[in-house]
């Protein structure tokens, strides 16, 4: 397959990147800067270029010949400065919202070409009905057990806001939320697929690696299973 990855210097999208790769798909490998990225590269099958996600017309300038975009798109290499991008989240926390905007924008004139956006945990419900983002204490409560600053909420509050945007599309989009605990880790091809409520362990634990995740996002682009809907993954 030929597949575009918005945010592949980043902790996700890095990942998506080896993951496919290592699958033996071609990849379009896109960054706000891919200077570096691209000059440092060594492997096949890949082909880096800059690219601003808020630019709809330029989205869809590099849509032809893809058959999936995914977006892991985050203000900010979290990869490299997890920090600055807590801060970048947390100061325009509309970014999300306006990014998923501008790839539907995108989608209007390539609408065979399938989309998955890497959003967050804070949309899943917590209870029929109720979702993390809504429901302040336990959203609080998330955060400090990762180790965000309770500031994030906004920025959690975005991503949700972007999943509402989507769900308002009759593009070929897939939202994927990472569980509440994600970070870079072990890849065991090993988890459990969940809809809109989080996947959670024998101890209540929603948590997965960031290899995982990846592995999850492949496997939708090899082949879809959630159009127009919303996964998610945990152990």
């Amino acid at each position: 397959m030929h597949i575009g990855v918005i945010g592949a210097t980043g902790t996700i999208g890095g990942r998506v990147v080896a993951e496919a790769l290592e699958r033996g798909h071609h990849i379009r490998a896109f960054s706000r800067d891919a200077t570096k990225a691209a000059a440092g590269e060594t492997r096949g099958n890949i082909t880096w270029a800059s690219l601003d996600v808020l630019d709809a017309g330029a989205v869809a300038d590099v849509l032809p010949g893809l058959d999936v975009l995914i977006s892991a798109f985050q203000p900010g290499n979290a990869a490299r400065d997890l920090p600055d991008t807590v801060r970048r989240s947390i100061a325009d926390a509309g970014v999300y919202a306006a990014a998923a905007r501008a790839l539907l924008k995108a989608l209007e004139s390539h609408p065979r070409t399938r989309l998955i956006v890497v959003g967050g945990a804070g949309s899943l419900e917590i209870e029929p009905g109720v979702v993390l983002a809504d429901a302040e204490e336990r959203l609080h409560a998330t955060l400090d057990a990762v180790g965000l600053p309770r500031a994030y909420a906004a920025a959690v509050r975005g991503h949700r806001d972007a999943l509402n945007v989507l769900r308002t599309s009759n593009r070929r989009w897939t939202y994927f939320s990472p569980a509440e605990d994600i970070a870079p880790g072990e890849r065991t091809g090993r988890f459990r697929l969940g809809g809109d409520q989080p996947v959670r362990d024998a101890e209540g634990r929603s948590h997965v690696s960031a290899e995982d995740a990846a592995v999850a996002l492949v496997d939708e682009a090899e082949l879809p299973r959630f159009v127009q809907r919303r996964f998610t993954i945990g152990y």
